[in-house]
């Protein structure tokens, strides 16, 4: 279940060069216009009897073709933080690039954080994740996933896994993907494997090297190749 209260982003980090949503070869190529949608009540739609659309107990992830805490949306986010507090029945996951605007972002009543949000961080290279991973354990968040995506080099995080729940790990997708490295994922897995945390290799991207051969992966194909391979240790649900 998805739930985009607003639209439109622009780069903020080299992940973002060629974003398969909003990137230079993307359908939606130009849509750097942070718009607040149509959709935006979507949490507190309500059947005609009464019962809410979206059912308790689902995973809403939120913001995946944008970014929460964009500053652009910053009025509009007061009003989502009130509606996410309002269905602790459901699971909102908030992925995002600019964890460093997380506390200027905050609901005054957030205190340790909300039970019924994890916050997600996306690293996409070692620079990045030394900036970025400070910053997001050293915040009051009561349930933390990482996504290295796209994942463009290699990368420790060994140090960082420690307050982490769940890592996921992606390659670029699009016609200008950069190369993602079979041996970067195991690498990944096994700092997870350590620290007895969840791991998921979700897609490999669309020019994945495996056993030193290089291959171009159709975007149909990269999630399942993804699960054929059988690395993922997941002992819960998935995050994204």
């Amino acid at each position: 279940m998805n739930w985009e209260p607003w639209s439109g982003c622009y780069k903020v980090s080299d992940g973002c060069t060629y974003c398969y949503y909003y990137g230079p070869y993307s359908k939606r190529c130009g849509q750097n216009m942070v718009e607040k949608r149509s959709d935006f009540y979507k949490p507190l739609l309500k059947t005609p009897d009464g019962a809410y659309r979206i059912r308790g107990g689902k995973t809403v992830a939120t913001c995946f073709a944008t970014d929460f805490f964009i500053s652009e949306a910053d009025e509009w986010r007061k009003e989502a933080w009130a509606m996410i507090k309002e269905r602790p029945d459901l699971d909102f996951l908030i992925l995002t690039k600019r964890i460093d605007r997380f506390l200027v972002s905050l609901p005054s009543d957030w205190g340790a954080g909300y039970d019924n949000v994890n916050i997600g961080c996306s690293v996409e290279n070692q620079t990045l994740a030394d900036y970025r991973l400070p910053l997001f354990l050293s915040y009051p968040i009561k349930r933390r996933f990482v996504a290295c995506s796209p994942l463009l080099g290699p990368l420790d995080l060994a140090s960082y896994l420690g307050g982490i729940d769940h890592v996921t790990v992606s390659g670029e997708t699009g016609r200008e993907a950069r190369l993602c490295s079979y041996e970067w994922i195991l690498a990944i897995r096994d700092q997870c494997l350590k620290a007895g945390i969840t791991f998921w290799f979700k897609s490999t991207g669309s020019l994945f090297m495996r056993d030193g051969l290089v291959q171009r992966v159709n975007p149909c194909r990269q999630g399942a190749l993804a699960r054929e391979l059988d690395i993922s240790i997941l002992k819960e649900k998935k995050l994204f």
